[in-house]
């Protein structure tokens, strides 16, 4: 498991849901190369409404004429990993937004894998306070 903590870079990928590569949403393919890239972790994000450089706005109203919803990738890990990775991004986004952030990561931890999905009791510390899950 990737061990991540303090000083970190966040990457943000703004694209639309209906963007592909390979006939494959090109969410997924970003997510996928992450993954196999050792990245600490990728989420994706579904918007409800929005617009980028076209200006045209896409929206999740009954109503509306477009449904190519905006999605934002989310992946932060450390700056060298991150610069890493821009590269495949150059590939993979004819049209969107990357963008690049500093960021602090406070916690990151993983499910245990022999769990088998089952939440376990145990002790976290938030500053001054215990908190029992």
């Amino acid at each position: 498991m990737t061990r991540l903590t303090g000083s970190a870079l966040r990457l943000t990928i703004f694209i639309g849901e209906n963007d592909v590569w390979h006939h494959k949403p090109l969410y997924s393919e970003i997510v996928h190369r992450a993954h196999r890239a050792g990245l600490a972790g990728a989420s994706v994000f579904r918007g409800v409404e929005g617009f980028g450089a076209s200006s045209l706005v896409h929206t999740s109203r009954i109503l509306s004429l477009s449904e190519d919803l905006p999605v934002a990738i989310v992946i932060v890990d450390t700056e060298e990993r991150v610069r890493d990775f821009l590269p495949q991004l150059d590939e993979l986004v004819a049209e969107g937004l990357v963008i690049l952030d500093d960021c602090e990561v406070i916690r990151y931890v993983g499910r245990d894998k022999h769990a088998g999905g089952e939440k376990h009791a145990r002790r976290e510390t938030y500053g001054d306070r215990e908190k029992k899950a």
